[in-house]
């Protein structure tokens, strides 16, 4: 289970947050009843787009702001999602909506594969979860954009917070582009990844960098951002350049 507050800053391209689950999963849906936190001051920078998840607990995320990936890639031509991914995404709230506490909780479920009607690249789906878009919704270029997470913890879970092009429909990854915010592999439970792929330089070849926080990043919120200008990309993890 992942929970986040999230407010974006300035400007962003298409703004993506998902938790991907690949072979060997483990699932955490412990509760948790984090302290609500007021979006933080930071000089210098105008506010244009945000969502703090206020509604009553239950409640789907805003329609008006988020989009939602369905299914488990065939439809994008791309089974598994390009990464042998287990899970199915769905637009139930059983795997994403608000806690009442002012967070998103997306949450990772196994599914019963002798009852289930869905079905994924290697048979019946053995999990849901959630991906959420801005796409369509609020897409532009430059800025500072953050999101306070806490990412679930377990080999085989990889929560996520990225960005993509706007023009990934007409020129296809890697072309589009794409700016990881954020990725924690589970089985590197202290490591946060931030990653830039485009053309001649994705996947293995793509740029980037690890931050090791020295403990569980799953222990914690954290406030992960990258202040994106045309000529330079700094990320952060609370506050601290990385």
């Amino acid at each position: 289970r992942s929970t986040m507050k999230d407010h974006a800053r300035t400007m962003i391209s298409t703004l993506a947050v998902s938790i991907l689950l690949l072979s060997a999963t483990s699932c955490d849906t412990t509760e948790t009843t984090p302290e609500k936190n007021d979006v933080p001051d930071l000089p210098g920078w105008t506010l244009v787009w945000n969502d703090e998840f206020d509604d009553p607990a239950g409640t789907p995320p805003d329609p008006t702001k988020w989009s939602r990936e369905i299914g488990d890639g065939g439809v994008n031509g791309i089974p598994g999602w390009g990464n042998g991914e287990m899970e199915y995404y769905t637009d139930s709230p059983d795997n994403a909506s608000t806690d009442g506490l002012g967070n998103l909780v997306i949450t990772a479920r196994e599914v019963d594969t002798t009852t289930t009607d869905l079905l994924c690249w290697y048979g019946p789906c053995q999990y849901t979860s959630a991906r959420l878009l801005t796409k369509e919704r609020f897409e532009v270029a430059y800025g500072r954009v953050e999101a306070r997470i806490k990412v679930p913890q377990g080999a085989g879970l990889w929560p996520a917070f990225w960005m993509l092009g706007t023009d990934i429909d007409q020129v296809d990854w890697p072309q589009t582009g794409e700016i990881d915010i954020m990725e924690n592999v589970g089985r590197l439970p202290n490591e946060v990844f931030g990653t830039l792929h485009g053309p001649g330089y994705s996947g293995g070849q793509s740029y980037g960098g690890i931050y090791d926080l020295g403990k569980p990043v799953s222990d914690d919120y954290h406030i992960f951002a990258v202040e994106w200008q045309p000529d330079e990309i700094v990320w952060f993890i609370d506050g601290i350049p990385s």
